[in-house]
């Protein structure tokens, strides 16, 4: 025991020593938990349409009084005159506005006349998000001016009542339990990984040849010292984070213990992973290079930045191996959920079998020879 704590010791003194490593490992969890949860997560607001009216009628001043609510209320978009369609289109084209909304010649009275009224909508379907910001908008607005002013009686129409489990999730609060997660990651790619390797390029595990230190011994003191880093990043990453994102779930005991476990399983689910890839390589140079292509195969497929759901195949079956997976959907029934211990019992069986099962694969293939 004593020899295994020795190890764990040096690794933890020598990782101390080097703040700008810790501060690092969770420096790039926290930039994009900030810049992608604000960039991401917010609601179109400024964007710029412009209106063409062919009609100038009582039923085209109702849209356009819609128009100007919109913009005094929620701000998804203002608008501009326009002075006709093909110059509208040539401004959406162009970048000038985003949309353009054709008021067609005798609108009005084909809306008295029941007579099919439609309105034009020119967008810019390049760019996505923006598009059908405006779409959805501008169809919420579509179907308040469609419902009768006197009201039946009895209601003809289907309708859907939507019932929501929790409150609005902002997509800051949605990207965290995926930051804690790749701050662990970090952590061990670079407290883990790298330094293990630099160590063996640098001859440090030959000095371990003259001691009475079993191979046992040695990998089991390496990954506890790495799971130790990576519990660490991943607690300090899951207080910050919740606290920028204004969680409160960091304050229950019973989620705070929940929390604790998913960190261990996942540490030790990475170390056991890190260790199995890293335990045959000797250039220092190969650790590096892997960091970005792990990074994307791992973090991306997990589903915590897009849901798996929408996934082809193909990449499901990495999810359904990904130990990001568990770690980041466990994180997301705690912290957004307060799904209980229930909710992430399969995440953590996972993680922990994951982790065991790749270091006792990693301790026959490792190597004490000079």
């Amino acid at each position: 025991m004593n020899r295994f704590l020795a190890i764990v010791e040096r690794e933890m003194r020598k990782f101390f020593r080097s703040p700008v490593l810790m501060i690092m490992s969770m420096m790039l969890p926290l930039v994009q938990l900030v810049i992608l949860g604000n960039a991401f997560g917010g609601k179109v607001r400024g964007a710029r349409v412009a209106v063409v009216d062919y009609d100038h009628g009582p039923e085209a001043v109702r849209i356009r009084e819609a128009f100007d609510s919109v913009a005094a209320n929620i701000a998804t978009f203002t608008t501009v005159d326009s002075s006709n369609e093909k110059e509208a289109a040539e401004d959406v084209r162009t970048g000038r506005v985003d949309a353009a909304v054709v008021i067609p010649a005798q609108f009005s009275r084909r809306v008295y006349a029941q007579d099919a009224p439609r309105i034009g909508l020119i967008v810019d379907n390049s760019d996505q998000f923006m598009s059908s910001a405006i779409e959805g908008e501008m169809q919420s607005l579509v179907s308040a001016l469609n419902q009768p002013v006197i009201q039946d009686r009895v209601v003809k129409k289907i309708a859907l009542e939507i019932v929501e489990l929790y409150p609005f999730v902002e997509y800051m609060k949605y990207l965290l339990s995926g930051s804690i997660a790749l701050a662990m990651y970090i952590s061990v790619m670079i407290g883990g990984g790298m330094l293990y390797i630099d160590d063996k390029a640098r001859g440090v595990h030959e000095g371990y040849l003259v001691t009475p230190i079993t191979k046992l011994e040695l990998v089991m003191g390496l990954n506890m010292a790495g799971a130790i880093k990576a519990v660490l990043s991943g607690i300090s990453l899951t207080v910050i984070g919740s606290l920028m994102a204004g969680l409160g779930t960091i304050f229950d005991p019973a989620a705070l213990l929940q929390l604790f476990l998913l960190i261990l399983g996942t540490s030790i689910a990475f170390n056991g992973m890190m260790f199995l890839m890293m335990v045959r390589v000797d250039d220092p140079l190969v650790p590096r290079a892997m960091f970005g292509v792990l990074n994307t195969l791992l973090f991306f497929p997990s589903g915590a930045i897009y849901p798996i759901a929408a996934f082809p195949k193909w990449l499901r079956a990495i999810a359904v191996v990904d130990p990001f997976t568990y770690a980041i959907h466990g994180f997301k029934a705690v912290l957004l959920k307060d799904g209980g211990f229930v909710a992430i019992r399969g995440d953590l069986a996972f993680l922990f079998v994951f982790g065991i099962g790749t270091l006792l694969l990693a301790t026959p293939l490792f190597k004490r020879t000079l």
